[in-house]
């Protein structure tokens, strides 16, 4: 015949959970009529009123803070004007003469910076119209900060695009109305 082998179990050191102590039973006053309930149970805790009153895991939807338009389009043209993303990546989120003022100043990475990438420090923003937003960020690019405007639509199909970017320093140049 086998032996059985015996188990030890550690102590248990950890403090009493209320659903796992007695608690003697309240006294009922003259205007509680509801009897005290003997055992601490969490369903006998909020029988009584007694249970902390937490509102149940997922009883509301959870709500997922969105990031917005300007934030998204601040981080994508930084990317692009520091080198880090190609122009290209931007031909569905543009419109008319941004990409091509883009394209302008990416040749010339005015964001390029040698160490640190340059970060969003601050966005500010403008709506003239609904649909429309006006944005200026301020970006750290390595010790310098610099200032970029730029224009964002709403399209028809619910999408916003970029239709201008500005960085400080030179402009583009405009073709002549011929």
């Amino acid at each position: 015949m086998r032996a059985r082998a015996s188990r030890t179990r550690p102590s248990d050191t950890r403090p009493p959970t209320p659903s796992a102590t007695r608690t003697a039973p309240r006294r009922t006053t003259a205007t509680d009529s509801t009897p005290a309930p003997t055992d601490a149970t969490p369903s006998a805790l909020a029988e009584a009123g007694t249970a902390p009153r937490v509102p149940a895991q997922g009883s509301r939807p959870a709500v997922i803070p969105q990031p917005l338009p300007t934030d998204l389009f601040a981080d994508l043209l930084v990317a692009v004007l520091s080198g880090h993303r190609p122009v290209h990546s931007m031909l569905r989120h543009t419109r008319g003469r941004a990409y091509d003022e883009l394209a302008w100043l990416a040749e010339r990475g005015p964001l390029r910076t040698r160490g640190a990438r340059p970060v969003v420090r601050d966005i500010g923003y403008y709506e003239p119209r609904p649909g429309a937003i006006e944005a200026f960020a301020r970006i750290g690019a390595g010790d310098r900060l610099r200032a970029m405007a730029f224009r964002l639509e709403l399209g028809r199909d619910r999408r916003w695009r970029c239709t201008a970017v500005e960085l400080g320093g030179p402009r583009p140049p405009r073709p002549e109305a011929g």
